[in-house]
């Protein structure tokens, strides 16, 4: 059994792990004439099957522990890589990243939920939301590049645990 790919709620995209996850980027990559290089999908794969964002540096550290070798400038490449094409987000407060439950959308607009207690992070995707900043950006005469939204709050799981955010026993 596959470990669950955490995030993906796509209706029309039933991906259900990590293995098809990477299989449906993989498609599309070839679909855009782009390369998936195992190291790409290593990463895709350990973000997919991680629970939460995971930090550059962690992830570094999964790659080693499956690879004997694996320099940081290579695991920012894949990373660059994955973003640039829209299969990863960075989530910015944590300088983490996490797998998009919309891969390859490379120009939507994904505000985040992010619990302070596990760390976890949930994309929404609400059309409403998108189109609202969208117009707000314009109507300032503000063309947008990229955005960060990010709302720092409890999980429900945290919430009814009552669980102290790090750092703040």
């Amino acid at each position: 059994m596959s470990a669950q790919w955490p995030l993906c709620t796509l209706p029309s995209l039933p991906i259900q792990d990590a293995a098809q996850c990477v299989k449906y980027v993989e498609v599309r990559c070839r679909e855009r004439g782009l390369r998936m290089t195992p190291l790409r999908s290593d990463v895709l794969r350990i973000l997919a099957t991680s629970p939460r964002p995971l930090k550059a540096y962690d992830l570094l550290d999964k790659i080693r522990a499956s690879k004997a070798r694996s320099a940081p400038a290579t695991a920012y490449r894949a990373l660059n890589f994955l973003l640039q094409q829209g299969f990863i987000h960075r989530i910015e407060s944590l300088s983490a990243f996490v797998v998009c439950p919309y891969p390859g959308k490379r120009d939507h607009v994904a505000p985040f939920l992010i619990c302070d207690a596990c760390q976890q992070a949930t994309e929404l995707n609400d059309e409403r939301t998108e189109y609202a900043l969208r117009q707000l950006a314009e109507a300032a005469g503000f063309t947008l590049l990229s955005q960060t939204l990010e709302v720092q709050g409890r999980c429900a799981a945290c919430s009814s645990s009552r669980v102290l955010p790090p750092g703040s026993d």
